[in-house]
């Protein structure tokens, strides 16, 4: 069987307009700039517009044109989609299959919905390059967009200052003939027992959401900070030597580390257990904060337009999500 080269052929991004301060946020419950940037790392964070034109499928329509621009595609050589996220548009049907109406996409590509939490992008982005590698598919758009906005309990000064909204995508499809980018290792777990140190129970078949739900605010998410710290710098570290080990190749090798945004200390404390210089780390959690499925994509296509990473470059995506997920892609930009 033929297997080809797989290349990150274009990327995007798009966040609401409207920002929210550690200041503005001293306004809502008790804490200040200083507190929440000591502990977190954050700054600002972005908050979508409720009133429609953010949406997760509309943030992913802007940041997908951008991405098929920068490919040099059009819509219908999109084959698949696969759309990372815990905060859908709908219930039903899927938000990939908004996407596609809203690219008018009309070749009846594939569209699935991946809530896979903060390693959503990172999970379609190993799932694509498996397809496009064994000739499946030719191109397939990934998409990390969330907006959190809308589980936070903003009453709740431990988990309300952590989240923002945002969208950011890559299309992954074959290299050309005599290119160098490719894909040169993959990784994928989850570990179910520790589900209950972030999650959202209510709002699913087990427990239905009710007016009660509504009344005690019982609805929104729910985060066991220290237990996430501890397994998540443990699990991302590695996650980096996994991949490492798969494609052969040392830290040293790494241009670039492009981890989960979650917390500026899980960040500092994962590249310490590497021993990565921390100038190599790409960062922009200040200004965005945790923005789960999307914090990857919209990282690496930062660092894409501003310069930093160039094709040829080795890039290591690493991620960490609630259920517990976990993922890490190594690749020749």
């Amino acid at each position: 069987m033929t297997e080809y080269k797989v290349k990150i052929k274009g990327t995007g991004m798009f966040v609401p307009k409207k920002v929210l301060t550690n200041d503005d946020l001293s306004k809502m419950v008790d804490t200040n700039d200083e507190w929440i940037f000591e502990r977190t790392g954050i700054r600002e964070r972005r908050i979508s517009n409720t009133e429609g034109g953010e949406f997760p499928s509309d943030m992913a329509y802007h940041a997908s044109l951008q991405a098929l621009k920068a490919a040099n595609l059009e819509p219908n050589d999109i084959d698949m989609i696969l759309f990372g996220s815990v905060t859908p548009d709908y219930k039903l049907p899927n938000t990939a299959v908004i996407l596609q109406q809203k690219l008018g996409i009309t070749n009846h590509c594939a569209a699935l919905d991946i809530a896979a939490a903060c390693s959503g992008f990172v999970y379609g982005t190993n799932m694509a390059q498996a397809m496009v590698r064994t000739g499946m598919l030719k191109n397939i758009l990934v998409v990390g967009s969330e907006m959190l906005s809308t589980e936070v309990n903003w009453e709740d000064r431990g988990t309300c200052i952590l989240f923002g909204d945002g969208c950011g995508v890559a299309i992954i499809g074959r290299s050309e003939e005599g290119e160098e980018s490719d894909i040169l290792a993959t990784h994928l777990g989850a570990d179910g027992t520790g589900k209950e140190f972030f999650d959202q129970p209510i709002g699913g078949a087990v427990h239905p959401l009710t007016a009660t739900h509504l009344d005690d605010r019982s609805h929104f998410m729910q985060m066991k900070g220290r237990e996430m710290f501890k397994v998540a710098t443990r699990t991302l570290a590695q996650n980096a030597k996994t991949v490492l080990e798969k494609a052969n190749l040392k830290l040293e090798d790494v241009d670039w580390l492009v981890p989960h945004q979650a917390n500026i200390r899980i960040i500092e404390t994962t590249g310490k257990l590497l021993g990565i210089d921390p100038e190599k780390v790409i960062v922009n959690i200040d200004k965005y904060a945790n923005t789960s499925a999307a914090t990857v994509p919209m990282a690496f296509h930062e660092a894409i337009q501003d310069g930093r990473i160039k094709r040829g470059d080795i890039v290591l995506f690493d991620a960490f999500g609630a259920g517990l997920t976990t993922g890490a892609t190594l690749l020749r930009y």
